[in-house]
């Protein structure tokens, strides 16, 4: 049976007790080799990757346009549990491109719309449902116990909270954002490649952005591959690389980021959360 946990608060993390240590020692049962049969079939994945898989806890940060693909290929993938963080219920603007959502849904919070469908998909996969809000108060708490971070966020400010908090954690984080038809992806690991805020500078960007549904689909499957790439140890990972999608061009375009030495997340200029708090 899926183990369904919905959260309002994010202390809640810290007195809900979770089998970490069991779940990082379990095989796969035979239904589970049964399902995931085609990905082990894959020379890189086997029997071993797919329980580096149902070992892992990902971090899917906002259930909209991005964490829709996001979490629902990562839960056919047989990812042992994800934590699904988003503060915002359902609308009917949301609907064009937010595919967990459904008519039936509007008004519910979006965390518990996903959650139930991403149940019925696999049954096998624990789900953490937390309505919150990331700020930099709460962010540590939220993220605790992770292995990785996915940015499907749709705000430059919450991205640069998850952004700093992952380097000062050394978390892996898988950025991706869209507009329109078009999209960009980039993977961070903390320590070894340039950071988020190594790549965007200036002024927020402010107000609503157009978006069409398919773009939000192909940079969210994107993330998804590349968050099972690290988890299982294979390929090459778009780190130190943005690749950026245009859809009416149908083009991919990558272009090589540096790691900025001064930055103030992961270079000389870096603050900690202490010093942060003191101003």
């Amino acid at each position: 049976m899926v183990l369904l946990q919905c959260f309002t608060q994010p202390s809640a993390l810290i007195t809900q007790s979770f089998p970490w240590e069991r779940r990082r020692t379990m095989m796969l049962t035979p239904n589970e080799r049964e399902r995931y049969d085609r990905q082990i079939m894959i020379q890189d994945i086997g029997v071993e990757g797919q329980e580096k898989l149902k070992r892992s806890r990902v971090l899917v940060a906002g259930a909209g346009g991005l964490g829709s693909p996001i979490a629902f290929y990562l839960t056919a993938a047989g990812i042992g549990t994800i934590r699904l963080i988003d503060h915002d219920q359902v609308t009917l603007s949301n609907l064009n491109r937010q595919i967990l959502h459904w008519e039936q849904d509007i008004g519910r919070k979006k965390t518990d719309s996903a959650a139930t469908k991403l149940s019925h998909l696999n049954s096998g996969v624990t789900l953490e449902a937390i309505a919150e809000t990331i700020t930099e108060e709460n962010v540590s708490e939220l993220v605790r116990g992770c292995d990785v971070i996915v940015d499907a966020m749709d705000n430059l400010p919450t991205r640069y909270v998850l952004n700093r908090c992952a380097v000062e954690k050394k978390i892996p984080f898988f950025h991706g954002a869209v507009s329109g038809f078009e999209g960009r992806v980039m993977t961070i690991l903390p320590g070894k490649t340039a950071c988020l805020r190594c790549m965007y500078r200036g002024p927020f960007p402010q107000g609503k952005f157009p978006v069409i549904g398919v773009a939000p689909a192909l940079v969210g499957v994107i993330q998804a591959t590349e968050v099972i790439k690290y988890l299982v140890g294979i390929g090459k990972l778009l780190t130190n690389r943005l690749l950026i999608y245009d859809g009416l061009e149908l083009t991919f375009t990558e272009l090589t980021i540096h790691k900025n030495p001064d930055c103030d997340h992961c270079g000389s200029g870096v603050t900690t959360e202490s010093q942060r708090a003191q101003r």
